[in-house]
């Protein structure tokens, strides 16, 4: 979970990659730090904390100040092996060459004890600098290229990488070699850069090119070329696309932080998710934009979602959806331990990967299982490129845009519209709902972007709820059927944010333990839709929470007095049906997590020992 970038070109590469790192620090921010080429030797700035430090030092050491016209390549850190601190801090460097590295190693031990042997001295507790010592002893005791020497040093590895590796004697070259961690090539005129994302090159191009795993780019001012590492041959036909995102959109634009900008961009981002799949009047879903067909949906017994995190609650929502719309029974795996509890797999089984990134690498292993097991296989992403829509046979693409806040909102947001628009598919495929029903949800669904604005519209009351609750140290969250996935999404959001402890539990539950936890001190938060056959259920959760002196917020879509009265604080959410009711909850919940942050004083875009794409198990 880190972030790489590398570039060379015609602009001032230091610059470039400062920025770049920027916008990469999302991925990473225990620490940071750049490579260049100065008075012909490689030289490391390295700093543990934040961009702005690493900045602070160059500009102490006047480098700022100069034009580096060779190549350049930097990073912005998420501790895996060794803490944060200087000396872990990449670019790491072994003889003449230095590189950065995204991903884990997994039998850096024993080729940290085997070069040891030969003589290597280790400075920082990483996994990372075995590679780099091991391409210096490829390329100096071997007398090999670079390139052989990186493709010699990589064949021993096991493990994820991702990585851009210099040279002090060829300035203007950097190497890509990618494997099970994100690598993208951005192509401009005249100039080029390497990334774990591209939202770190869009302010100087919109061309990209995916690498897949075991390929290794080799970049300098004239091109680039592609090579498959195990054969060293090139890669025919490999060529750039063009990214459907802009500068705009991976910035602020006026917002205080990029949460808050994000959970306002959920009605065009939930637009976004419906154009093309959904069309006034039409009788079904335009199955094109899934990449499945009708005999597809019909022929399917089951169906197993596998997520982490946001995408998992979302997950469970898409269960309630599928099942009860569609009557295919749904199973619904933490991917982290799906391949592990050795699942029983069969081919007539629809298996969905959901992931934001299209990286995270719990989720891509275990949506290879499924195709190794001959499972249909679809990935639910919002990445163009990513490994997630390689590796799917069907790809549904959300197109919520860059999301660089840590906590997931937008993405929560876009996945529950497409899981609602797939169960839409596959019960009017299979006949369990009828043309006239089908256009009834078709539309709650186009007004759904609407109903979001009409929250956001009324922000301000969740910023005052904010203010009698940020103190807490506990909360609990509670909602029956399609709300008790919102709950728990919107507990994960709170102790993410806020670091309040924060529980999501079904309501049905809350005497099962949680109520021992409750007392004045502990506020709980009810999710109740108006027209939920289990209301009286809920109100009578809401008694027994009263009866014990703790203070009760409601978020629900029904005027109604008596719910006021029970209620300390209110917010009343627009009406839908019961699955985008659901949803709708969700948006409250963000903006409470949001405002408890901000007066915790907490860094809300980038909350501690977080990252936002998890590439490594």
């Amino acid at each position: 979970m880190c972030g790489i970038i590398g570039y060379i070109g015609h602009r001032d590469a230091l610059s470039v990659v400062i920025d770049g790192l920027k916008r990469l620090e999302y991925r990473g921010y225990d620490s940071a730090g750049v490579a260049f080429i100065e008075d012909g030797s490689v030289k490391t700035v390295r700093s543990a904390g934040r961009i702005s430090r690493l900045e602070a030092i160059l500009v102490e050491s006047g480098r700022n100040a100069k034009t580096f016209s060779g190549a350049v390549i930097g990073h912005t850190r998420w501790a895996t092996h060794g803490g944060p601190s200087e000396k872990n801090a990449h670019p790491h460097k072994s003889g003449h060459i230095v590189l950065v590295h995204n991903g884990i190693i997994e039998n850096y031990q024993s080729l940290k004890k085997k070069l040891k042997e030969k003589g290597f001295e280790f400075a920082s507790e990483t996994d990372t600098e075995v590679i780099c010592h091991l391409i210096n002893f490829h390329s100096k005791d071997l007398s090999l290229s670079l390139e052989d020497a990186v493709r010699a040093a990589v064949a021993e590895l096991k493990g994820a990488y991702a990585l851009a590796i210099m040279h002090e004697s060829e300035p203007e070259k950097i190497i890509g070699v990618k494997k099970d961690s994100p690598l993208v090539l951005g192509v401009g005129e005249g100039e080029f850069f390497i990334s774990s994302d591209a939202s770190a090159f869009i302010a100087h191009t919109n061309k990209a090119l995916f690498l897949e795993d075991g390929e290794m780019v080799v970049i300098n001012p004239e091109g680039f070329n592609v090579i498959r590492i195990a054969q060293g041959e090139p890669v025919a036909n490999k060529k750039p696309c063009a990214l459907p995102f802009s500068q705009g959109m991976a910035e602020k634009g006026g917002h205080k932080h990029f949460m808050l900008k994000e959970i306002h961009e959920q009605p065009r981002a939930v637009a976004d998710t419906i154009r093309g799949r959904l069309s006034p009047g039409a009788e079904n879903v335009n199955l094109e934009e899934f990449g499945l067909t009708g005999k597809d949906l019909e022929d399917i017994r089951k169906v197993i979602i596998v997520a982490c995190g946001t995408s998992w609650h979302a997950g469970l929502a898409g269960k309630y959806m599928i099942e009860q719309m569609a009557r295919v029974p749904v199973e619904v795996d933490i991917a982290s331990e799906f391949r592990y509890r050795e699942p029983v797999l069969k081919g007539d089984e629809l298996f969905i990967a959901i992931t934001q990134s299209g990286e995270t690498a719990d989720t891509l292993a275990a949506l290879k299982l499924a195709r190794k097991s001959g499972l249909k296989t679809l990935a639910i992403t919002n990445v163009i490129g990513s490994a997630a829509a390689r590796e799917a046979e069907s790809v549904f693409f959300t197109r919520g845009g860059p999301e660089i806040g840590v906590a997931s909102t937008k993405t929560f947001m876009t996945q529950m519209a497409g899981l609602y628009i797939l169960a839409m598919a596959i019960a009017r495929s299979r006949d369990a709902i009828t043309p006239d029903e089908f256009k009834n949800y078709a539309q709650d669904l186009m007004e759904l972007p609407s109903k979001i604005e009409n929250i956001l519209d009324r922000k301000s009351d969740m910023e005052k709820m904010a203010h009698g609750y940020f103190k807490k140290e506990h909360f609990l969250f509670l909602g029956r059927g399609m709300d008790y996935p919102v709950a728990l999404e919107g507990a994960l959001k709170l102790k993410e944010i806020s670091y309040i402890h924060a529980e999501g539990y079904p309501a049905g539950e809350m005497k099962h333990g949680p109520i021992a936890l409750i007392d004045e001190e502990m506020p709980a938060l009810f999710l109740l839709p108006s027209k939920s056959a289990l209301k009286e259920k809920i109100l009578s959760n809401m008694e027994e929470v009263r009866s014990r002196s703790a203070r009760i917020l409601l978020v629900t879509d029904a005027e109604d007095m008596e719910l006021g009265e029970m209620s300390n604080s209110i917010f009343i959410a627009p009406a839908s049906n019961r699955f985008l009711g659901a949803a709708l909850m969700a948006v409250p919940l963000q903006l409470l997590a949001y405002y408890i942050g901000v007066l915790r004083g907490c860094d809300v875009d980038q909350p501690r020992n977080l990252a936002k794409s998890v590439t490594v198990e």
